[in-house]
């Protein structure tokens, strides 16, 4: 089988030179959510919108990204890699446009998820170009720069968002259109310098029936995780409807995907140790990481009382703490060629952390809360890309791209569960210690027809309880959070220890039939 390769043996600098783009792309994908953290309690305060919508801006891109990651994936086994990370380019920069100008909430939600498309081509894509034109044993130097692109995103798009909605003559349409100059800037430079040979394939085939199934069933269980215990029962029949409804999909997704010739999740792929192992790792690590850290903007406004920009400078320690670790831990592997250790090291670090943040309330000292954030940042830091390397160590070039977006898909996926999961948690948690502080019927809190989230049109002594809420509910999902983590330290300790390969292919790979 022809596989597509650069067109030359690429040097440092050129490696560095076509790295540049591609860190460009993926700062795009990473700024859309990181600029709009700390920006959206009050955008959804402006909307009018509810804690359950809040969740859900960011889980419609999450979960539009998680169900097309495994397709681009695959697409770059089939394709040139250059021009599917441009057309990703493309569908996100017309998303962040619409987005800008959505004027409710259900238009942002939907402007969010088509978003969410081109997120995840960019997700995919940019492991899967490096993978194609960098050995695995130089490959933990480069994950440092990729660590670094994190960091920049993470800790300057929430001071980016922070400033934006702060300034009165820009407003918060802004944290949307600030990534297509970018996003323009990464489609120019991959252009000029990402040199990669187009190979095509006869009969080819993508699994849009497996991928479809998996969105579908994933998005029934999170709307039923969003609206149970208060717009139904938990024993009702639109759990039973949803519940059922949802297994039912994913039992027929696995199905086709033993089924078809180019699964878009190849089971005879991620059944393997080493990257079933990952995987439920990356899973675990996803949403205890994306579940927790997305609601730490909305802990320092709505339940600290800090600005936006503020909020941005408080999450500073958490980015710190993904930039060190990614970069040490990236060099040491590319060093030793070993990445179990550290693996290991970070998903405990990770839950130490978490547990740390599960003790704040809306009066803890904000140097013990951004301890506890740098914490998590070093645990993030040190896991969430050598997962990826882990799983790509092991596969043939031929199946790079399925086997990367394959991870990524399980990470995303556990992020999407998380964020929807801990979003309901916390809405349900707020709503019923609202009713308790505003002393009215459980599961009736109101706060007349203004929103909680639009702190500003609160009288004052609303306010205070909005804080106080928010600030003691939120340490509960941060506990969850750690829990979950566990799950992840778990599969990390039953990785085979791992030793990096030199070379850009596996020398020997028997071939593997596909359970039919």
């Amino acid at each position: 089988m022809k596989t597509e390769a650069p067109s030359e043996a690429m040097g440092h600098r050129q490696v560095l030179e076509s790295l540049s783009g591609l860190l460009l792309a993926l700062l795009v994908a990473m700024i859309s959510s990181t600029v709009v953290s700390t920006a959206l309690p009050l955008i959804i305060g402006s909307l009018n919108g509810t804690q359950t919508q809040y969740t859900w801006v960011v889980t419609a891109t999450l979960l539009a990204a998680t169900a097309t990651t495994p397709i681009w994936g695959k697409l770059a086994d089939l394709f040139n890699k250059k021009t599917l990370v441009q057309i990703a380019i493309v569908i996100f920069v017309i998303g962040s446009t619409i987005s800008g100008f959505s004027q409710n909430t259900g238009q942002l939600i939907a402007a969010r998820a088509f978003q969410g498309i081109g997120v995840g081509g960019l997700q995919a894509l940019v492991q899967v170009v490096i993978a194609a034109i960098i050995p695995p044993r130089e490959r933990g130097r480069y994950n440092g720069y990729l660590g670094a692109v994190m960091a920049v995103a993470t800790v300057g798009g929430p001071l980016l968002g922070g400033l934006i909605v702060d300034v009165p003559w820009l407003g918060w349409r802004w944290c949307f259109f600030v990534g297509v100059p970018i996003a323009v800037a990464a489609f120019i430079v991959l252009q000029r310098t990402l040199k990669l040979e187009t190979v095509r394939r006869e009969n080819v085939q993508v699994d849009y029936l497996g991928a479809g199934l998996i969105a579908a069933g994933v998005s029934v269980l999170l709307i039923w995780v969003s609206f149970v215990g208060n717009g139904f029962g938990w024993l009702s029949w639109q759990t039973a409807v949803m519940v059922a409804g949802g297994v039912v999909l994913l039992l027929l997704a696995v199905l086709v995907e033993r089924k078809v010739r180019e699964p878009v999740v190849p089971l005879h792929i991620i059944t393997q140790r080493t990257p079933a192992l990952a995987i439920v790792a990356s899973l675990a690590v996803g949403m205890a990481m994306f579940g927790g850290a997305v609601f730490l903007g909305q802990y320092f406004q709505v339940g600290r009382g800090y600005s936006p920009t503020e909020a941005g400078l408080l999450t500073i320690p958490l980015m710190g703490g993904v930039l060190v670790s990614s970069t040490v831990s990236g060099r040491l592997i590319s060093r030793t060629g070993r990445m179990k250790p550290y693996i290991v090291a970070g998903t405990i670090t990770l839950v130490i952390g978490f547990l740390g943040l599960g003790t704040v309330d809306h009066a803890s000292p904000l140097w013990l809360v951004g301890i506890a954030m740098a914490v998590v940042g070093v645990g993030v830091g040190m896991t969430m890309q050598n997962l990826v390397l882990a799983v790509q160590n092991t596969v043939p070039l031929r199946d790079l791209g399925a086997a990367s977006a394959s991870v990524t898909f399980f990470r995303s996926l556990g992020g999407t569960i998380g964020v929807s999961v801990l979003g309901a948690v916390l809405a349900n948690r707020v709503t019923a210690d609202l009713s308790a502080a505003l002393h009215v019927p459980a599961g009736q809190a109101s706060t007349g027809s203004v929103s909680a989230l639009n702190l500003k049109a609160l009288p004052p002594e609303i306010q205070t309880i909005v804080h106080t809420v928010y600030g003691d509910a939120t340490a509960h999902i941060f506990l969850i959070s750690a829990a979950v983590g566990v799950v992840g330290v778990i599969a990390a300790l039953l990785l085979k220890p791992l030793t990096l390969r030199t070379t850009l292919d596996v020398e020997t790979e028997p071939e593997v039939p596909v359970a039919r």
